[in-house]
């Protein structure tokens, strides 16, 4: 059984009826992705860092709006000549195998600029498609009017990321794709770019099968 095959079978049976197939996580979702994924970081906190943001559109978005679903999140600043193009582009290949499942409809993406003075509306709006972002259920949010312009870098520390300005309008930062279950559980983390995106993909469908999450 090949993966994509194995991963349309697997949105459309319930988690705790799956074989337990390789990569797939099964019922104790942290511990076997953990067996699976080396680049997987369990975090089961009761809630992520809350944040009150705005689209390109500078319309108001919280995490809080997306309770009753599943959140990808992840940090980036556009004119990254680094490790940020790599990130957008590995997003857009797990977005992609979940919008091909159900599962599209139970996950929003999104991603938040840490240099929002450049990062304008204009830039914002290219940036996903330069990438192949679907905007179904992807977003690019940056500051609100009249917050600080290192608001967003504060946020991402409050998810344990630093992005240090550099000369030359660049930043020295990590690589983590923030997983948040319903409700606004912390659930996991994925570090760097070398995670299999599929493992992604899986975890995020246990989290969207499972009976025990609102």
């Amino acid at each position: 059984m090949n993966r994509r095959t194995l991963l349309a079978a697997m949105v459309l049976t319930p988690v705790l009826a799956l074989p337990a197939y390789a990569h797939h996580p099964g019922a104790d979702l942290d511990r076997l992705m953990g067996s699976e994924e080396k680049y997987f970081q369990a975090i089961d906190a009761p809630a992520a860092p809350g944040f009150d943001l705005a689209d390109d559109e500078g319309n108001p978005v919280r995490l809080s709006d997306f309770a009753d679903k599943v959140v990808v999140l992840n940090f980036v600043f556009a004119s990254c000549t680094d490790v940020c193009p790599l990130h957008s582009d590995l997003i857009a290949r797990v977005q992609a195998m979940v919008n091909e499942t159900p599962m599209k409809d139970l996950v929003q993406f999104l991603t938040v600029t840490t240099d929002p003075r450049s990062d304008t509306p204009e830039i914002m709006k290219v940036y996903g498609e330069a990438h192949g972002l679907d905007p179904r259920n992807w977003t690019f949010l940056t500051t609100r009017e009249g917050q600080a312009e290192d608001a967003t870098r504060k946020l991402s520390e409050q998810y344990n990321v630093r992005f240090d300005p550099l000369e030359g309008g660049q930043q020295m930062h990590g690589v983590v794709t923030h997983v948040i279950d319903r409700g606004g559980r912390f659930a996991a983390k994925f570090h760097g770019l070398r995670f299999d995106p599929l493992n992604l993909v899986m975890y995020v469908n246990g989290l969207t099968n499972s009976v025990n999450r609102p």
